[in-house]
């Protein structure tokens, strides 16, 4: 049995769904470390991404779908005092551990991110992670893509994850600020940009605009997954 105290152990935890292929480059890339615990947490899937968690030596969680349920099902089987949570398609920076630790040891802050990077060679993506970042820093307002980092304190103090369909990671940020300041790192994730590739990078930017003001102007979270899911298979 390990020696280290709970408090230093980080753990990663990767929500998936059918993400088989870019599960397993991220976590080719989340050996750059010591003392971390990685926590795959499965929504169903269908295709072999528990076989890609269980073969890399992730702790595999089986969640019902949705990524806020699967999260916080990852978090309750994690055995680290810092939640680093990640997405299936998203690598963090070289130094993510150290950098982590880092950070939330600063007085004061409660949790933090990564700046967003996609891993596609484009002008436009580029331009979107500018917007992205700047938004970011100005708001403390960083998205799930990014990477956010927090204590396991913290998080239980603000009762996890909601539990709603969409939106997830921009609520569970709104309770963060009231605990302390959120730190947006200048190193960057490298996150998938195939739906923005697939999409189209206006389309995707406008779907994306679409959800935030629904969201901020009352509809339910139910109704915006709704609109969303019909929204990226519309081949209009």
């Amino acid at each position: 049995m390990s020696t280290v105290p709970k408090t230093s152990t980080l753990s990663i935890i990767i929500p998936c769904l059918n993400d088989g292929p870019a599960l397993a480059v991220t976590l080719e890339n989340l050996k750059d470390g010591d003392n971390l615990e990685i926590v795959v947490a499965d929504g169903g899937s269908v295709d072999d991404s528990a076989a890609v968690g269980e073969a890399a030596g992730a702790k595999l969680v089986h969640a019902p779908r949705g990524r806020g349920q699967q999260l916080n099902a990852g978090a309750a089987a994690a055995g680290g005092g810092i939640f680093f949570f990640l997405h299936a398609d998203t690598t963090p920076p070289p130094g993510f551990a150290d950098i982590i630790r880092a950070t939330l040891k600063r007085k004061g802050v409660a949790a933090g991110s990564f700046s967003l990077g996609l891993d596609i060679n484009d002008w436009r993506a580029r331009l979107i992670c500018r917007g992205a970042n700047l938004r970011s820093r100005i708001f403390s307002l960083p998205y799930g893509d990014q990477g956010i980092f927090l204590s396991r304190k913290t998080f239980n103090d603000i009762n996890g994850f909601p539990e709603q369909e969409i939106m997830e990671d921009f609520e569970f940020i709104r309770r963060m600020k009231k605990q302390g300041r959120i730190i947006i790192r200048p190193e960057r994730v490298a996150s998938s940009g195939r739906r923005w590739q697939r999409l189209g990078f206006f389309r995707t930017t406008l779907i994306n605009q679409m959800m935030i003001a629904g969201y901020l102007l009352g509809r339910s979270p139910a109704s915006l997954a709704r609109r969303y899911r019909k929204s990226l298979n519309s081949r209009e």
